[in-house]
């Protein structure tokens, strides 16, 4: 068992207070807005077995098969194939999607090959994986989510009475589904800068007085996003997409191509390997509007809002289903009975809520506070796990 020691992540949206907060320290006064948990070469976790600290990647590469164990590297390859965070979200997040498998693949070869420095800000492939998450709330969480319903889109856009939006209200209502999205989507996004300008203007006075009216309806969120991002295309691509409200302890699964944005809140979040993200708004980084509609999958659709199931035979294991196997995202709430966790697959441990004993096989004991984290090689021993109150969320693969 390895205590991990973890990285934030400082980017602009990230809330001045919850990371600290859920670690016990003092806040810095500057935004922290990801706490890193594995071995992605951006930002590993370190750790220290006797002879100082060793970045988590390192210590993988130096013998996956004795820390990933035999079953993970024939499956998955010789990295850890996940990335665990704490996502804390101050502000609104850049509405964006995530790339299949091969177009994570084709687009990073492609921009290898032309020569874009794997940090340039115009790069949109920063390595060759796909990046379907996971997104579990600690705290009431905001989102967008999916595409709506074209006709939904329309009668959200309509109810502001914007008469720049008629064009766009027009091709939701006449053209099929996927068509009707693309298109919107498409011609939002690459309008010329004055008449864009213009119709964000008009559209956030017009949520703005909704909003006023009714502060718990339909616009209170695109309100936030006005006042967060005046001037911001963002706005408008936003109006497509579902609002959601996460209570603590549920979650959204986000595959390949589904657009969506995170507004304000703190959640884990449980990806595969990777950094990849094409953008479409509410963000002063790079947007590739060509890359990102070859990127979408313009189907419209409900989010699927997921509740932990019980795991059979492991008692006080709840899990939050995927259909992936590169990620697993369970969650125990412990009592008074100590809860056993197999080893037969790489796992990191974070506990969100008291403190939390781990116990080997060997007898090795290993405490947990809120905040803190450790990594499990794949020993193919159980390891014991206690703390009557506290909750930790486990995160492995599916083998």
């Amino acid at each position: 068992m390895d205590r991990l020691v973890n990285t934030v992540r400082p980017y602009a949206w990230g809330s001045v207070t919850a990371i600290p907060e859920l670690l016990g320290q003092q806040p810095t006064g500057s935004p922290q807005a990801e706490l890193w948990m594995g071995a992605h070469p951006g930002a590993p976790s370190r750790t220290d077995r006797g002879g100082g600290p060793v970045p988590l990647d390192e210590l993988i590469a130096a013998d996956p098969q004795g820390e990933l164990g035999a079953a993970a590297v024939a499956r998955f390859g010789t990295g850890l194939p996940f990335l665990f965070k704490v996502l804390a979200a101050g502000i609104p997040l850049s509405i964006q999607a995530h790339p299949t498998l091969d177009q994570a693949r084709a687009g990073f070869a492609d921009e290898q090959a032309r020569g874009i420095p794997p940090d340039a800000p115009e790069r949109n492939y920063r390595d060759p994986n796909h990046k379907p998450e996971l997104i579990c709330a600690l705290d009431e969480f905001d989102g967008l989510c999916g595409f709506r319903r074209p006709a939904d889109a329309a009668a959200l856009m309509t109810a502001l009475k914007v008469p720049a939006l008629t064009p766009l209200i027009d091709v939701l209502h006449r053209k099929p589904e996927s068509e009707a999205l693309r298109e919107v989507l498409g011609d939002v996004l690459s309008m010329a800068p004055d008449a864009a300008a213009g119709l964000v203007r008009e559209t956030a006075r017009a949520v703005e007085l909704a909003a006023a009216a009714d502060p718990q309806g339909p616009y209170a969120p695109y309100a936030l996003i006005s006042r967060t991002f005046p001037g911001d295309i963002g706005l408008l691509a936003g109006l497509l997409l579902n609002h959601v409200r996460l209570q603590p302890g549920e979650a959204l699964y986000l595959g390949a191509g589904v657009p969506h944005g995170y507004l304000h809140g703190t959640a884990v979040e449980l990806m595969a390997n990777s950094d990849n993200v094409l953008r479409a708004g509410l963000t002063p980084k790079h947007i590739d509007v060509p890359e990102l509609l070859e990127v979408v999958v313009f189907t419209a659709a409900d989010p699927d809002v997921l509740r932990p199931v019980p795991v059979p035979g492991t008692p006080g294991e709840e899990l939050y289903p995927v259909p992936i196997d590169e990620f697993r995202l369970s969650r125990f709430v412990l009592g008074a009975e100590p809860r056993l966790i197999d080893g037969a697959a790489p796992q990191i441990l974070l506990c969100t809520a008291g403190a939390a004993e781990l116990t080997g096989a060997d007898g090795e004991v290993l405490t947990l506070a809120r905040g803190e984290s450790a990594f499990l090689p794949a020993t193919g021993t159980d390891t014991a796990l206690a703390g009557p109150g506290a909750t930790v969320f486990r995160a492995t693969v599916s083998l």
